[in-house]
């Protein structure tokens, strides 16, 4: 089993800039892939950005060349750096891991609320 916790979510106003963290624990080992995902009011969950064990990021084309992905091995932490928030970007956040590329998520965090303020 694994457990994720995000945390960093919040109140900022446009063109601010928020960090959010997704730690992990348990048989963190066997995580390969991990992302995050957002949902807002009344919207469909939608994926934000995934980053694989070796491999290149990837982000949805709304926030492309503004968030960024990481990936703290050591601190068995994930890392989602947003910059130039726009209000829209608001949503409650979730930390997700798998431990196949091909496989569904397997494991969610429950989520961390961001709101970007005008």
């Amino acid at each position: 089993q694994v457990q994720l916790v995000e945390s960093g979510g919040g109140l900022v106003q446009a063109g601010g800039s928020l960090r959010l963290s997704c730690a992990a624990s348990g048989s963190i080992d066997s995580i390969v892939v991990m992302g995050w995902y957002r949902q807002a009011p009344e919207k469909q969950r939608e994926l934000v950005a995934v980053i694989s064990r070796g491999g290149t990021p990837t982000y949805a084309d709304s926030v492309k060349d503004r968030f960024t992905i990481s990936r703290d091995s050591a601190k068995n932490t994930a890392y989602l750096q947003m910059n130039s928030l726009k209000l829209e970007d608001t949503a409650v956040y979730y930390c997700a891991a798998k431990v196949q590329p091909a496989m569904a998520w397997g494991y969610w965090g429950r989520g961390t609320q961001v709101t970007v303020s005008s």
